[in-house]
């Protein structure tokens, strides 16, 4: 798992900064390739030759270096890294990654990772209960980052309280489960549906619903950066494509069955996450419809894509998404049946932080072998972790 791969080591300016030293041994010793990046502050707690004869690569730590030869540093740095740790991350570190600041070469290049990013804190106790840096650590746990610590034990001031950076053992452990994770769907054709499709009434409006899509965004982002061949079938949004994932853009639901149709015989997995609508007008009025007192709309079902293709998947592993307002696991472990579904994901939009909007989810995992799974509140992206992770075991078989 480690030999060959390229972990860089993030090192901002704070006291543990010379336990960074033993972290990036430890990771050359396990066979990796490892590459230093420091903060200016950083530089006055260990010097930069220190990291150097350690990792066995020159260290960066000057976004324009004078007297060597010019090139995109934090890009280059980002696109050769598997995984990127800092450690130790200062709550200055903290407040800069979660706000989009990128001021010195370590910022950049974490605004640059597509990578697993692994954050360990270290700080006094009093800074990290400090409730902006709690709130920086909850931003950066949204956008995908796994924290390692602080641990309980005294401090840099002599005080005991929880700021202490993890043990370079669990450090170690975290990196190791993120190289690990990066190979979780290696080799695997992923086809990903997301976002709401719309019906038209007329030329002027449709029927949909209040899928923003950032659950099936979050899906495909989270399976590329497990090594998976993404496409992703996308309704309207207005959410950016994640870096690495093909798209295909529909509007209707049948424009959507078209486009999961042609690509589902070359995919290994299908995770259905688009809120499709379930009905339609049957006549879509030419032009547009004037006000009345009363309209009286007819409306039939739209196809079930995700019946269709699970009925034909030929060992592949199809994965459901429900919303249900009651009686959620029921109803959820009655369509993983009624559908020959592998996995079903249900939440229900009544609860806070799950369903449509949000940036969280509550969702309950049933597996098709009857194993019910009730998650607590998580960002989109953890969740999408969590799946991707029962999909792989079911993979193996």
């Amino acid at each position: 798992m480690w030999e060959g791969r390229r972990v860089l080591v993030g090192v901002t300016g704070g006291i543990a900064a010379y336990k960074a030293a033993e972290l990036v041994r430890g990771i050359r010793r396990r066979g990796a390739q490892v590459k230093v990046v420091m903060t200016r502050a950083a530089t006055e707690f260990v010097s930069p030759l220190t990291f150097e004869t350690l990792s066995g690569n020159e260290v960066s730590w000057e976004l324009f270096p004078k007297g060597r030869r010019w090139e995109v540093g934090h890009i280059r740095l980002a696109e050769w890294a598997e995984v990127l740790v800092v450690a130790p991350a200062t709550a200055n570190f903290l407040g800069k990654a979660a706000g989009g600041i990128a001021d010195d070469l370590l910022t950049t290049v974490v605004l640059a990772a597509r990578c697993p990013v692994v954050v360990v804190p270290a700080m006094d106790a009093g800074m990290w209960a400090n409730p902006v840096v709690q709130n920086n650590v909850e931003k950066l746990k949204e956008l995908g980052h796994k924290f390692v610590g602080p641990e309980e034990g005294e401090l840099a001031s002599g005080l005991v309280g929880k700021g202490r950076l993890a043990k370079v053992e669990r450090i170690l452990e975290a990196v190791g489960e993120a190289l690990a994770e990066g190979e979780l769907l290696a080799g695997r054709r992923v086809l990903v549906t997301a976002g709401r499709t719309e019906e038209d009434l007329d030329p002027v409006r449709f029927l949909t619903n209040r899928s923003t899509g950032k659950m099936g965004y979050a899906l495909a982002e989270v399976a590329r950066r497990m090594g998976a061949e993404v496409v992703l079938v996308s309704g309207p949004t207005y959410l950016e494509v994640p870096w690495g994932v093909e798209v295909v853009r529909v509007r209707t639901t049948e424009e959507m069955r078209d486009a999961v149709l042609e690509r589902f015989p070359g995919c290994d997995v299908l995770a259905m996450a688009a809120a499709v609508a379930d009905f339609r007008p049957v006549r879509a009025s030419p032009g547009k419809i004037r006000k009345q007192e009363k309209f009286m709309l007819e409306l039939e079902k739209t196809p079930d894509i995700l019946a269709e293709l699970a009925g034909r998947k030929e060992g592949r592993v199809v994965v459901g998404f429900a919303v249900e307002t009651e009686d959620e696991v029921e109803r959820g472990r009655e369509k993983l049946k009624g559908k020959n579904l592998d996995l079903i994901v249900v939440n229900n939009p009544l609860v806070e932080g799950a369903g449509f909007g949000w940036d969280t989810n509550v969702v309950t995992l049933i597996d098709c072998e009857g194993k019910v799974e009730e998650l607590p509140k998580m960002s989109k992206r953890e969740l999408a972790g969590r799946i991707w992770r029962r999909v792989a075991r079911l993979l193996e078989g």
